[in-house]
């Protein structure tokens, strides 16, 4: 199994950093909230150091 990386948007607060950080996997919705839109665009270190960096933990993995 796979583990993939996913945003509860519901919690984001659209800070950015993901999507400065890692712009090859996150990127801002139509309503300014942070999505994954190419989880292979990064290897999972760089994805994990997002996580770990997000201010509020809204950035989790799925296993799929």
């Amino acid at each position: 199994m796979a583990r993939v990386p996913y945003v509860v948007k519901e919690e984001c607060t659209s800070c950015g950093v993901c999507t400065d950080t890692v712009p090859t996997v996150f990127r801002f919705d139509d309503d300014m909230k942070a999505e994954v839109f190419d989880p292979a665009g990064a290897s999972d270190q760089e994805i994990q150091e997002v996580m770990d960096l997000c201010p509020v933990t809204c950035i989790h993995w799925r296993e799929e």
